[in-house]
């Protein structure tokens, strides 16, 4: 902790859950450090609750920030009984997916490759398992999560829509203890406790047995012999050198590998791992030197059939440093300033073949390099009680890196095999195209009191890696790409403005939020494009704009037997393609909804406790139906019969719809037990709501039929079981 007190007596109040209070006389004449050893305490009834973050909303300069700790991911009723750190994201305000089961999220009218995840520092690029059924992250590791919508810190960058930072919890210092799940789909253990006096460490692991899931489907669906599984490993490991130094090691490593018949198979993997060390330097200044490796990388294969055997891969790696300090200077200012490089390594793709009879011809895409390197400086200063202002500046340049060979074409018309000009080659390790530019961070607070405020930001932002794909989802056989000579940045700007106020001592907690956003050069493809194995990627992508503008409600109660929010968003997100090059834009160059539009969204999470052993959750999601393109009429033409679409995402499937109740039953609170159970029972989909996931169209007897496809069609029950010792 820092505290920023004048000369003089001073009466310290330490106070903290599972703690006795205590109380220090503090004679302070000059800067200096004091460490305070407490006792636990048991509290049968009641819990000591630290007050600073009640007024978080209302005092902070941020907007646009969302902040869920364990407490809060745990009581919330997922499908199949499986805590989900996405999945508790996609309950707050201003986050969208586009269906049940849909791997990714967007934020505030951003596509899913436009938000930065990261877990303890490295970056995840596929938070999903099992076709998006559940996270990439144990829950039993983490300690909070933060998602930044609008306000995002100078230090981070690379993605213009969101920031969503996992963080993971210390293990256990004192003794060692451990906690298991069993659950219908997957099964999951944790162990932690201390190594030596100043060493801790929190190991965790999950797997599925989720075979038996597919095998339930019915025969025509072609999915009834399929087989699906993944697992994932973390280890968190801090230790304390002095009381100005500690180091924290994290790793993580996850894989997810299926198929739905025996011959074409699925596999991808994630992987991080990364050293922390944070030091305490005189004159009230804090520094963070992190440094780590990311891997993520995804494989189809073939092997039934010898002939047309193949192994399909692509793969992205990146090395990362960074340095971060932050200087209390005085009781008004708040400096943090540092920069940071990552280094890029992608395998855009590679086709081999599988077996030595295979017919497939080798094919592999250049390796894309590339250098990103940011230097930021931000102030959060105090003006006055009323008033508060933060304003950062950071400021990127990426270097895409040879050697490589890439083309150039006329500028006056869209790039294609016709209007190539030039071949160039980089045969060694240098940078052939630049891009750098600053970007803004603005904010500002006038608080009304103690429990109202009024505030107001500005950011800028540019994203240098895109995600090919041709679904509105992420999915593992999406590829990355680096900007280069022919594939500019994608950029970003945002303004809000919003009101806070708290009620009833700070217990509930009240906003309104507006935000307009602009999006630049966001890819979009041509008809036909092949976005697999193509060696001129820039030929069948279109540079689009986006514009996406919303306001968002919520309340929330952190206090009392009933807690959780509800909040109410309207958004709109809209594309064009304005680009005079184009003969032929869709919706003839006027402005169009997004994939992901949905004007009208009502979420509810709710938790009852009855007594500190038993409570009810409650979900609630309604949503309008996301736009969808449809056949509307057909024609005859040189004696063919042909189909007339209608403007694209000029229609919407049906609105969604979703309930989810769970009863929880906490351990006991006997101190002589050797271990503590947990229940939780529940049902996913109460109503049994069909919810369209997508609908589509068949031609029977010569006419078009349309269906819907629901992923859950009806209530999911799951009992969980919990064990911690």
């Amino acid at each position: 902790y820092t505290l920023l007190l004048p000369a003089g007596r001073h009466n310290l109040q330490i106070k903290g859950i599972g703690l006795k209070d205590t109380q220090r006389q503090v004679m302070l004449n000059s800067n200096g450090q004091l460490d305070i050893e407490l006792e636990e305490q048991v509290y049968s009834l009641k819990e000591v609750t630290i007050t600073s973050d009640r007024i978080a909303n209302v005092r902070s300069n941020t907007l646009g920030v969302e902040r869920v700790n364990l407490k809060e991911i745990k009581n919330v009723p997922t499908v199949f009984g499986e805590k989900d750190v996405i999945r508790i994201v996609m309950m707050l305000p201003g986050v969208k997916a586009v269906g049940e089961a849909s791997s990714g999220f967007n934020v505030r009218g951003g596509s899913t490759d436009q938000n930065l995840i990261l877990f303890n520092d490295g970056t995840i690029y596929n938070p999903t398992h099992l076709f998006g059924l559940f996270s990439a992250f144990n829950a039993d590791l983490v300690k909070d999560i933060e998602l930044y919508k609008s306000s995002i810190p100078a230090k981070y960058g690379g993605r213009i829509s969101s920031v969503l930072e996992i963080n993971g919890r210390e293990g256990n210092k004192k003794k060692f203890t451990g906690s298991a799940s069993l659950g219908l789909l997957t099964s999951r253990i944790t162990l932690e406790g201390p190594i030596g006096k100043k060493t801790s460490f929190i190991a965790g692991g999950r797997t599925t047995y989720s075979d038996w899931l597919l095998n339930l489907l019915p025969e025509k669906s072609g999915y009834k012999d399929g087989k699906a599984g993944f697992y994932d490993v973390n280890l968190i490991v801090d230790h304390k050198f002095s009381d100005k130094d500690n180091l924290y090691a994290s790793g993580y490593y996850s894989h997810d590998h299926f198929y739905f018949d025996s011959n074409e198979r699925y596999s991808y993997t994630n992987a991080n791992g990364s050293l922390k060390w944070r030091h305490v330097f005189p004159n009230q200044m804090t520094g963070t030197f992190t440094g780590g490796y990311d891997h993520y990388d995804y494989l189809t294969k073939t092997e039934e059939n010898p002939a047309e055997a193949y192994r399909l891969r692509f793969g992205i790696n990146q090395i990362f440093g960074k340095l971060d300090f932050t200087y209390y200077l005085n009781e008004k200012h708040t400096v943090d300033f540092g920069g940071g490089t990552t280094y890029y390594r992608l395998n855009p793709g590679e086709n081999l073949p599988n077996h030595p009879e295979s017919l497939v011809a080798p094919d592999k895409l250049q390796t894309e390099q590339a250098i990103e390197t940011y230097l930021y400086l931000a102030d959060r200063w105090e003006i006055n009680d009323q008033l508060s202002v933060s304003a950062g500046l950071r400021y990127m340049m990426f270097n895409s890196m040879g050697p490589r060979t890439y083309s150039l074409y006329d500028p006056t018309l869209l790039p294609s095999e016709g209007t190539e000009t030039e071949t160039k080659t980089i045969n060694v390790f240098r940078a052939f195209k630049t891009y750098h530019a600053p970007e803004i961070r603005l904010s500002a607070r006038y608080a009304f009191g103690g429990d109202f405020s009024v505030k107001a930001g500005f950011n800028t932002l540019q994203q240098n890696i895109h995600k090919l794909s041709n679904t509105t989802i992420m999915s593992p056989t999406d590829t990355w790409k680096l900007s280069d000579t022919n594939i500019k940045p994608q950029k970003g700007m945002q303004v809000a403005a919003g009101l806070y106020k708290n009620f009833m001592g700070n217990s509930i907690e009240t906003s309104i939020e507006a935000y307009y956003k602009a999006i630049k050069d966001y890819l979009d493809y041509r008809s036909g494009a092949q976005l697999t194995m193509n060696h001129h990627i820039e030929t069948d992508v279109i540079s689009t704009q986006g514009k996406a503008y919303g306001v968002e409600f919520m309340v929330k109660k952190t206090q009392g037997k009933l807690n959780g929010w509800i909040s109410y968003s309207y958004s709109r997100t809209q594309l064009r393609q304005h680009d005079a090059r184009i003969s032929n834009p869709i919706n003839d160059g006027n402005w169009y909804p997004a994939d992901y539009d949905k004007p009208h969204e009502v979420k509810l999470a709710g938790n009852y406790k009855f007594t500190q052993r038993y409570s009810f959750s409650l979900n609630c999601d309604y949503s309008t139906g996301r736009p969808v393109t449809l056949p509307i009429s057909k024609f005859s033409y040189a004696g063919g019969e042909f189909v007339y679409y209608s403007e694209r995402n000029q229609y919407r499937i049906p609105d969604f719809f979703r309930m989810d109740i769970a009863f929880n039953i906490e351990p006991s609170h006997k101190l002589t037990l050797l271990t503590h159970s947990t229940f939780s029972i529940g049902v996913y989909n109460v109503t049994g709501r069909k919810n369209a996931y997508s609908v589509y169209y068949i031609s029977e007897e010569g006419k078009l039929q349309g269906y819907k496809m629901a992923i859950f069609g009806a209530p999911i029950p799951y009992l969980s079981y919990n064990i911690k010792f």
